[in-house]
């Protein structure tokens, strides 16, 4: 994610603020599939080496989430799943935090 958030590797940018930045999943598991990532780290892979230090970040990355959920020109209808895949036993395929944000269809549960 660091080579996205450099330009280095070309993304479907949907949102880019100071701290955060949000594209489209290029293995896309929904119509509606984005990525939101904080542009700095701050040492946070996980979500489990989360700290006090990392309340601001973290905030900013569900609020932005919830923002582009509300945008139907990005696919999404009426409603939307928010994942934090944390960990090899999660599924976690990149050590840098990010928040999965997909919709645009019905979403079963419980998840894979």
């Amino acid at each position: 994610f660091d080579k996205i958030i450099s330009g280095d590797i070309p993304a479907s940018i949907v949102h880019d603020d100071d701290k955060v930045l949000a594209f489209k999943d290029i293995n896309a598991a929904a119509p509606a599939h984005l990525l939101v990532i904080p542009k700095d780290r701050m040492n946070l892979s996980k979500l489990r080496k989360s700290t006090d230090e990392h309340i601001e970040i973290l905030g900013r990355l569900l609020v932005t989430a919830g923002k582009l959920a509300n945008d139907p020109e990005l696919g999404f209808e009426d409603g939307c799943r928010i994942v934090i895949n944390d960990g090899p036993d999660a599924g976690q395929e990149v050590p840098h935090l990010h928040v999965h944000v997909l919709g645009g269809r019905s979403l079963t549960w419980p998840p894979g």
